[in-house]
């Protein structure tokens, strides 16, 4: 059994059947009519008119641009309102807002807090949000206080 995988060009097989293909149409009316076209190997026409892909580019389908919206936002909105997760928002002036996210639109984020009072930000005005269980530990350093491991300046009695 012999099959081919290349699909051949229909002119190809009207001339195994016996058939002629359409005769050519003259150079003279074709130029009057419609552009110049030509024919490639495989019996595709391509418009010389055209712009030319780069050499090694098979296919003349172009990228699909990702969409504009990826809802990956509102994701991430939802998934935090409904495990009510405590958030801290930092704002532009660096002033931080703890609390759970009630809801959210286009424009503004509802915050519970507790012991004060709910608050609706503008996103324009949040710089950046992060979980509370994320916030990064406050360490003390020790460049302000005297070294303890110092030898101390009072002699003290050895016992043998």
């Amino acid at each position: 059994m012999n099959r081919k995988l290349i699909r051949p060009n229909f002119g190809e097989i009207k001339e195994q059947l016996g058939r002629n293909p359409k005769p050519p149409v003259p150079q003279e009316l074709s130029s009057v009519s419609q552009p110049a076209v030509e024919l490639t190997p495989a019996g595709r026409t391509t418009d010389p008119n055209a712009p030319s892909l780069p050499q090694g580019m098979g296919s003349p389908r172009r990228k699909i641009a990702p969409p504009e919206q990826t809802n990956a936002e509102s994701f991430y909105y939802l998934k935090q309102m409904q495990s009510k997760t405590p958030m801290v928002i930092v704002l532009q002036n660096d002033e931080k807002l703890r609390g759970v996210i009630e809801w959210y639109d286009k424009h503004c984020l509802k915050i519970n807090r507790v012991k004060e009072p709910n608050v609706l930000v503008p996103k324009h005005n949040i710089k950046y949000i992060y979980k509370q269980d994320e916030e990064p530990r406050i360490r003390r350093s020790r460049t302000g206080k005297k070294d303890d491991s110092a030898s101390p300046d009072v002699d003290l009695p050895l016992f043998d």
